[in-house]
């Protein structure tokens, strides 16, 4: 077993913090399943985790935090309608017309029993084709989503940078006003030190005082 860590933390330890955290939060975990789950990963305790996660971490993912809640909320909704009500035997064999020359009343015949039967593979098929394309789908909006969240954390990290960028900037712009000023004074004050005298042979010179 590793020893636990208390090393300074990365940029890519801080992103899996957010990464497990934000999962969690959208399928409906708590926070401390979470923090397990990264000290696991990082040889960290789960008090670390969520130290970090709470000291600094969640300010960077204000709205990662809200839209995994969003969606939880979703997902919720769409889990309710899934429990339709149970389908009959009885429709099921209504919905499968009756095979040629086989009408309602008469003798059940080997090539009738055949035809319901390849009837009924044939919508099993298509329903599991149909289930196959619903994972499918499942599985690339999950990505999506995921995609997101990386996103939109990066528009509040690149949005934090340009404000630190421009109040640098203005401070620069700042000194150099001061600087501007402080070389105008400097040659003013030099040219309010410089006269003239007449010398023996009758020419201006300047002389410094």
């Amino acid at each position: 077993m590793s020893p636990t860590r208390q090393d300074a933390w990365s940029q890519d330890e801080d992103l899996l913090l957010a990464e497990v955290v934000l999962r969690y939060i959208r399928e409906g975990g708590t926070q401390l399943q979470a923090f397990e789950e990264v000290g696991k990963r990082l040889s960290r305790t789960s008090a670390a985790c969520g130290f970090r996660w709470n000291s600094y971490v969640r300010k960077q993912y204000k709205s990662g935090i809200e839209l995994a809640k969003k969606q939880r909320k979703e997902m919720k909704k769409q889990a309710i309608p899934v429990e339709a009500e149970p389908i009959h035997e009885e429709d099921q064999v209504e919905t499968i017309s009756s095979p040629p020359g086989c009408e309602q009343g008469s003798t059940i015949t080997f090539p009738a029993v055949l035809y319901f039967l390849e009837e009924l593979q044939k919508r099993a098929e298509n329903s599991s084709s149909f289930e196959e394309d619903r994972k499918k789908s499942s599985e690339k909006i999950k990505e999506l989503e995921k995609k997101v969240f990386y996103l939109a954390a990066e528009n509040e990290r690149l949005a934090k940078n340009l404000k630190a960028i421009e109040e640098d900037y203005r401070s620069l712009i700042e000194i150099m006003e001061r600087a501007r000023k402080m070389v105008v004074l400097h040659d003013e004050d030099r040219q309010q030190k410089v006269k003239f005298q007449m010398d023996k042979n009758g020419n201006l010179e300047r002389v410094e005082k």
